[in-house]
Formats: C-alpha cells, sequence, structure tokens
C-alpha cells in the first residue's frame, strides 16, 4: 500500500510500521493523519507512495477526523468494507490528540487509532513530549535529560474499556500485521488501538541501520512488552512470553548505550529504568495469575 521513494529519514521506524499496517488493513482503508514525521510518508508537489485515501489535518483533530469518516461511511452503508485507520505520533496521542481520541474512544466511534511512538516530538525539532522516557535528551531538556516517567498512554486507553488495545514494535513486523488484522476484525465495536515503538535514527541518535536492532533490544530487555488486551483479558504476545522470567531479559544498558539521547544517564538513573521495567511486568504477571493464565 506504500510505493517506493517516501520522503522520511534513512532508517525510520515509521515507514516500517506504516507498510506492515497497511498490507494488513488492505486497499479498502481510509487513513486520517495530524501533524506528524508520518506527513511527510505523504509526499509533496501532488506526488504520494501512499496508495490508499489520506486525509491531514491538525494535531489535535485526528481522532474527530477519523470519527467524522466513519460516520459518513456509516451513512452511506459502507462501513462494513471499508476501515477507518487514524494514524498519528506520540504527541498527536499523548498530549495534543489526547481529549479527541478519549471522547471517540467513550463514543465508541468506528475506527482503529494507531500511535506510532517515537517518544518526542520529532517532526518539529526533537522537542520532548508526554511520551519521552526518563533520562532522554532532547531541544527541550538539553542538559540532564527528562525527569520524568513516560506516560503510560496504554493503561489511560484500558480505562476506556475499549475492545481491542495491543502494543507491538517495528522490530516485530508479523507482530504488527497480525494486530492490525485483528483490529479489523472488530470493525463497528468503537475505538481500536494500537500503539507501536518506533525507532527514530536522528531523535535517539544511533546509525540509521541499527533501526530494527534497537526495536528488537526494547522487546528483549522487557522495556517494551509486546501484548493485547482483547475484551478486558490481558494477552502477552508470543515474543514476549518468556520475558515474564527476569532472568530472560537482557540488561537494558544494551538498549540505551547504542543511543546518543541517553549518553548522560547515571547508574542511579539507570536504576530507575530497571525499576520502572520490574514493576510493569510485576503487574503482568500479578494480572495474569487473577486471569488464571499462569
Amino acid at each position: 500500500m506504500i510505493l517506493p521513494g517516501t520522503r522520511l529519514c534513512s532508517g525510520c521506524g515509521i515507514q516500517l510500521a506504516y507498510r506492515w499496517a497497511l498490507k494488513a488493513l488492505g486497499p479498502k482503508t481510509i487513513v486520517t493523519n495530524p501533524a506528524s514525521c508520518s506527513t511527510v510518508c505523504g509526499g509533496v508537489g501532488g506526488y504520494t507512495p501512499l496508495k490508499v485515501p489520506t486525509f491531514y489535518c491538525c494535531f489535535e483533530t485526528v481522532a474527530a477526523n477519523a470519527a467524522g469518516a466513519a460516520a459518513a461511511l456509516k451513512a452511506k452503508g459502507q462501513d462494513k468494507e471499508i476501515v477507518v485507520l487514524a494514524w498519528a505520533g506520540d504527541g498527536g496521542t499523548y498530549d495534543i490528540g489526547i481529549q479527541g481520541l478519549s471522547g471517540a474512544s467513550e463514543r465508541g466511534d468506528n475506527f482503529i487509532f494507531s500511535c506510532v511512538n517515537n517518544q518526542a516530538y520529532m517532526n518539529t525539532g526533537i522537542q520532548r513530549s508526554g511520551a519521552t522516557p526518563y533520562g532522554a535528551t532532547t531541544t527541550t531538556t538539553p542538559i540532564l535529560g527528562k525527569r520524568q516517567l513516560n506516560k503510560n498512554m496504554r493503561k489511560i486507553m484500558e480505562a476506556h474499556g475499549l475492545i481491542y488495545i495491543a502494543q507491538t514494535s517495528v522490530g516485530y513486523p508479523r507482530d504488527i500485521y497480525e494486530k492490525f488484522r485483528k483490529a479489523r476484525e472488530f470493525n463497528g465495536k468503537g475505538v481500536r488501538y494500537i500503539e507501536i515503538l518506533g525507532t527514530c535514527p536522528p531523535g535517539w541518535g544511533f546509525p540509521t541501520d541499527q533501526s530494527v536492532n534497537l526495536a528488537k533490544l526494547a522487546v528483549e530487555t522487557g522495556y517494551w512488552p509486546l501484548l493485547e488486551r482483547i475484551d478486558g483479558k490481558l494477552v502477552v504476545s508470543q515474543p514476549s512470553k518468556r520475558y515474564l522470567d527476569k532472568s530472560k531479559r537482557k540488561d537494558i544498558r544494551e538498549f540505551l548505550k547504542g543511543q546518543a539521547r541517553f549518553r548522560r544517564l547515571t547508574e542511579e538513573d539507570i536504576k530507575v529504568w530497571e525499576n520502572y521495567i520490574d514493576a510493569q511486568w510485576d503487574e503482568i504477571r500479578a494480572e495474569l495469575e487473577k486471569q488464571g493464565d499462569i
């Protein structure tokens, strides 16, 4: 669904995610896209590599735009055959777009909302966002790095009681494909939310050929679990199941050391990361035990 020759940076994780998401959803897809790196993918001067209809909108209006498209399709009797995809970055999800997303989720509007999370406002100059992790340097946190933990957007969306929520990474294209296919199967059942960790060479500070490796390391260290919540039930995806055992996880330093944005981290800062990872897996394990799945 995306032809060669996009305007995205070399090594951009977003392009991988976009290709696999649209491959899963197919040609009968309408995309709404706010200000973000992904708008660069759309091309310039009347030329575009995208083979599906795409609407570009303001930062804060992507969910409202998607809701309008979904309502129009329903009025025309085409809502069962055509799926609407809101494709936003972390700025348009965690921060500027959160009100519209929350409202659409509460109303049960019929579309897939995907957050491609590269953990800062990369398109506008690498400013920190609510998704920027602890200790990361950005142009607005240039000295000590960000001193706050990132929001847990997945849990915010879980509080809305959505039928389908998933978390994936550009290091696992098959996982992306399967989760978007599943989200399509829930067409007509309200908002479905998928968050993708999208690596960013200029924003994170790593060589372009390491994009996929870092996306995998985020999972292998336990920092970014691949999982789903299907009609309220938590499901850990196959690549992440082994990391329920802490001894199977790689040292978080393996993920951090390859990125210039973390070059100022101290051992005390790394301990914050380790505690963050342990806490999220303790919570996952406790819920799986409560469900009787382990």
